[in-house]
Parts: structure tokens; sequence; C-alpha cells
């Protein structure tokens, strides 16, 4: 390995992760180009609290024009709900499920590093919907280059609430994302599985555990 790949690798692990400071990847390709392909699916589920309908929307190489690092509690307007990329802060956050929501603009950064974020988005308890997720999560397959790391995660995945979503489930990776009205955790899982690791950069380090707290919300 050359001098410069592991001077790289050094600098995207090291205590500027903690300044909130971009660390790494300002020269990564920021993603695909497009066009964007869709796939409907209608499971034989019942519709979630507030849904007319069962219905999974998975949509892949999705354009990514910029990736850029900016300063903690930047705020950043994403062009696709969840988001599939884009600019995002640079601190990221540890592999791992939330019961605090992880800001958009962190949680983009874990997907830069090929994690897959998954969300949901509920207006009263769901615990069936976190079930579901926790489900999905936790039989995702383990990662080599997270066991590698010894004491790091099994995999790089995030479970947060999203109260921007405008469905009740969702599912991001950089350049792909999953919406879903009802739970079908096969198609989850097989998302979690085709978009794991797509990111512009292979990167496990841990992450932020507690997401900062921004203009005193």
């Amino acid at each position: 390995m050359s001098y410069e790949l592991v001077r790289d690798a050094l600098a995207c692990a090291c205590v500027l992760v903690s300044l909130g400071i971009a660390g790494c990847g300002e020269e990564a390709p920021p993603g695909p180009t497009g066009p964007a392909q869709t796939e409907v699916l209608t499971p034989d589920a019942p519709p979630l609290p507030g849904q007319t309908e069962c219905r999974v929307v998975k949509t892949t190489n999705i354009p990514i024009a910029s990736a850029s690092h900016l300063a903690l509690c930047t705020d950043v307007s994403y062009e696709t709900n969840p988001p599939s990329g884009g600019d995002h802060w640079g601190q990221w956050a540890a592999f791992k499920k939330y019961t605090t929501p992880v800001p958009r603009e962190m949680y983009v950064h874990n997907m830069e590093h090929g994690a897959v974020v998954l969300s949901y988005r509920c207006d009263d308890a769901c615990p069936e919907v976190v079930a579901a997720l926790e489900k999905v999560f936790d039989e995702a397959a383990a990662d080599p280059l997270c066991l590698s790391s010894g004491a790091g995660p099994k995999a790089r995945l995030v479970l947060t609430p999203d109260k921007d979503l405008d469905t009740p489930i969702a599912a991001s990776a950089w350049g792909a994302t999953y919406t879903a009205t009802c739970i079908d955790t096969a198609s989850l899982a097989a998302f979690v599985a085709e978009a794991y690791g797509k990111g512009p950069e292979a990167i496990c380090y841990e992450g932020v555990d507690v997401p900062p707290t921004c203009g005193g919300s």
C-alpha cells in the first residue's frame, strides 16, 4: 500500500472526527450519475395506520452531484426523501440503533462510508415498525471490514427515527432509497443487501455516539 493511501486512511480515523471538520474523501467521486431506476412492489401485507395501500418503492442509481463536508449544524436540503447522498457534516454517527433522531446531515456521512440507514416515522408509538427494522438490522450480514477493526460494529448500519419522512418506513444508501407504507422485511432486507457498501469511501471507523444539539433544540 502506498504512503498516500496509508496517510489518507489514518486521516479518516483520527481526532479530526471529534472536531467535526472534514477529515476524508473530499476528492472522492460523489456517486452515480443517473438515470435513476425505480421498482414498485405491492407486497401482500396490511398498510400501516394512515396509509391506504401496501406499497414499496425502491430507487437506485440516483445522481449525486456533490459530497462536500460542511461545518456541524449547517442546514442541508436534500433532493430525495430519504436522502440518497449529497453534502453533509464532517462528523458521522456511530453505527448503531438510535431512539433519538440522528440528523440527516450526519447520517448522510455514514452513507458516504457505505452504510445503509434504516429510518421510520411514527406519529404515535409504533413498536411493530421498530421491531421489524431491528430484525432487519440484527440479521444483516456481518461486514469483514468492520470485524477486522476488533471492537468495531458488526456492520455499517444506522437505525433512527426521522420525522421528515413521507412514509412510515424508509431506508437509504449512497445513490439509493427505499420507502414503504407497510411492513415487508423481505424487500427491506433485500434492499440492505443490494445497497450496502456502495458509498465512495469504505470506512467502518466508529463515529459519534451522541448526535450534537444544534440551535438549542
